[in-house]
């Protein structure tokens, strides 16, 4: 199992046992040397379906190990869905990707929804982002509106256009 995927199993692991928070600084200096925004995603097992997926765009955390542990508990407690239990623990598939550094892109034309993950964002600073590579969605125009929807940004709003690429790492 990839260290990064191993961290965030562990992490929810303790956090759904005994609540508590597993210490990042307990991870070997590869992933603490680190810095880049992380998203933890979990499914479940059984029917793939999505229980949580919470993550940053750029490092909110003083390296990718804290990142990682903190994503992966904010996961367990996505506002979307009901808290993640204790029992569902065995039927979790979780998985972790690693954001480059955005960069910003004057055209939807320059994205590839396979390749790489959109951000857009309004003047007021209204923010959606989606990851890339997701089951469904095939075309930019898709891709984009499921950012703005994200966002509460409507179809006729001015949107500023960022792409990044992620290092996917899965159980």
């Amino acid at each position: 199992m990839n260290l990064y995927v191993e961290l965030a199993k562990k992490t929810i692991e303790k956090y759904l046992s005994t609540g508590e928070i597993f210490n990042a600084d307990d991870t070997p200096d590869e992933i603490k040397k680190q810095k880049a925004g992380c998203f933890v995603s979990i499914h479940k097992k059984s029917n793939n379906e999505l229980r949580g997926c919470i993550g940053t765009i750029m490092p909110s955390y003083k390296n990718l190990a804290a990142e990682i542990v903190g994503n992966a508990i904010s996961a367990c407690r996505d506002p979307r869905f009901e808290p993640i239990t204790k029992e569902e623990f065995d039927d979790l598939d979780i998985s972790v990707d690693v954001l480059s550094e955005p960069e910003p892109i004057a055209s939807p034309n320059l994205l590839d929804p396979k390749k790489y993950g959109v951000i857009v964002k309004t003047k007021d600073g209204r923010t959606g982002l989606l990851l890339p590579d997701l089951e469904g969605v095939d075309d930019t125009a898709y891709q984009v509106a499921i950012a703005r929807q994200k966002a509460r940004i409507m179809p006729n709003e001015k949107i500023y256009l960022y792409r990044f690429t992620v290092d996917r790492y899965t159980m």
